[in-house]
């Protein structure tokens, strides 16, 4: 019994032993593992970039400081060029019928009370006739109504006669002057058709001068009094609409000079704007109305536009343009760091460089004489970084040919 106790005690003992001993092995190999990493195979950060006094000194680099710079401030926005209400027509046939004919093409210029289509139906004859009948009619009930006033002025006739002639009288006149209504809205005279002209088809006119835009409609087709046939523009007073941000809005003013090209041309025009939208629509804008400073007819309403509007001078932070760099469509600043205070920027592992560069993304506004307005990270400190002002795609160029090294 003695005997087996002293076997299991011998065989715990050695089994803590083992696991002991495997134990700080492991933790040697691990200590000697990281402490024999050669300080060369470390990863450096990404934009980040070393140079040496004598690489400094060679490639002309100079410093600076984010400046106030006063700037003609300006609001880049886009929009289309439009008519007023007054300037745009839709000819429609007011009491339907079918298109006899039309000469009218896209792009035709017509003036206004010029016939731009002829329409017919059978309920243009039925109107006129039924106008006639009508007008035949009040000519009788007229003398009859005449008549009984005379009897009832001698006591011959009774009163509710009188009214009765009054009545029929009144309600065939107000029938006459209805269907007269009508028969203008289709463009007929009545002083003809009094003649007894009776005609199957009637005229369209063109409400405005101006150039057809639309054709809607085809010859022999059926056009309900709702249905647009055509339209026309006039192009003389074409303004510039714009979709200004809300949160630029506040910065405008009537009277502020807009510079604006078209998409189909590259010479800058000029505008001013004349009237601020009071709605803000789905996507967060206000449309601005602008009169044209020289009005152009061969202009095309619907044209798009990029517009700069002018806001005055303003104090804003600023860079040189040489300062800032361009790279996979962003826009890179280079802020640089010397020995006394690298340490967060520094790789690890020895190192002889004495300068370290990097690449910050920045947002930029309005260039003017040689600066840029730039819009820097929450919490960057513009008084205490330098930023290089000169040699800045000298500095990412050595970055990215760095990077495809490694």
């Amino acid at each position: 019994m003695m005997k087996t106790k002293y076997k299991l005690f011998t065989f715990f003992i050695s089994a803590a032993l083992f696991v002991t001993s495997c134990g700080h092995r492991k933790t040697s190999d691990n200590q000697t593992s990281e402490n024999n990493t050669p300080a060369d195979t470390s990863k450096k950060e990404k934009n980040i970039v070393q140079f040496t006094r004598e690489q400094f000194q060679s490639t002309g680099i100079e410093l600076g400081k984010v400046q106030k710079v006063k700037l003609s401030g300006a609001i880049k926005v886009s929009g289309a060029l439009d008519v007023p209400p007054e300037s745009l027509a839709l000819v429609s046939a007011p009491l339907g019928g079918f298109l006899k004919s039309t000469h009218l093409l896209q792009g035709t210029f017509v003036t206004k009370g010029q016939v731009v289509a002829v329409m017919q139906d059978q309920s243009y004859i039925q109107l006129q006739q039924d106008y006639l009948e009508s007008k035949s009619q009040k000519e009788f009930l007229e003398t009859e109504y005449k008549r009984q006033q005379e009897l009832a002025n001698e006591n011959v006739s009774a009163q509710k006669i009188l009214q009765q002639a009054k009545s029929e009288f009144m309600t065939i006149s107000a029938k006459v002057n209805g269907l007269k209504k009508k028969l203008e809205l289709i463009n007929i005279p009545s002083t003809a058709l009094e003649k007894g002209e009776i005609q199957g088809t009637i005229n369209l006119y063109a409400p405005i001068s101006g150039y057809v835009t639309k054709i809607l409609v085809s010859i022999g087709a059926y056009v309900n009094p709702s249905d647009r046939m055509f339209e026309i523009v006039d192009t003389k007073h074409l303004h510039a609409e714009l979709e200004v941000f809300e949160q630029d809005v506040p910065k405008l003013k009537v009277g502020q000079k807009v510079r604006f090209t078209l998409g189909n041309e590259s010479k800058e025009r000029m505008a001013t704007i004349h009237l601020i939208g009071r709605e803000i629509s789905a996507d967060r804008t206000v449309r601005v109305h602008c009169h044209l400073a020289e009005e152009d007819t061969q202009l095309l309403p619907g044209t798009f536009l990029k517009a700069v509007v002018e806001i005055g001078s303003m104090e804003t932070p600023a860079l040189p343009d040489q300062a800032i760099a361009r790279f996979e469509g962003k826009k890179f600043i280079m802020i640089c760091s010397s020995k006394s205070n690298v340490d967060s920027l520094k790789t690890t592992g020895k190192n002889s460089a004495e300068y370290w560069f990097k690449m910050q993304e920045i947002e930029t506004g309005v260039s003017e004489a040689g600066y840029t307005a730039v819009i820097l990270p929450n919490g960057f400190d513009s008084n205490s970084r330098n930023i290089v002002i000169k040699g800045t795609y000298d500095i990412l160029s050595k970055m990215k040919n760095s990077e495809q090294e490694e």
